[in-house]
């Protein structure tokens, strides 16, 4: 598993996650689109943890220099 992910594509993905997470839990969200939102907030922090992401691979597309 090779890294391909840049440092500015890991923040964008923290800061939308963090933006989802606090849509929820204000309330502005919820039911079916709050669980698809936080699951995809999850994948989010999780790729951008591991500095990999798989649907780049696929693409052929890497954002770290």
């Amino acid at each position: 598993m090779q890294k391909n992910m840049g440092n500015i594509d890991r923040i964008i993905r923290i800061l939308v996650a963090i933006a989802i997470i606090l849509l929820w839990y204000t309330g502005m969200i919820s039911g079916t689109l709050a669980i698809v939102a936080l699951v995809i907030a999850g994948i989010f922090v999780l790729t951008s943890w591991m500095n990999f992401c798989p649907l780049y691979t696929v693409i052929g597309l890497s954002t770290k220099k």
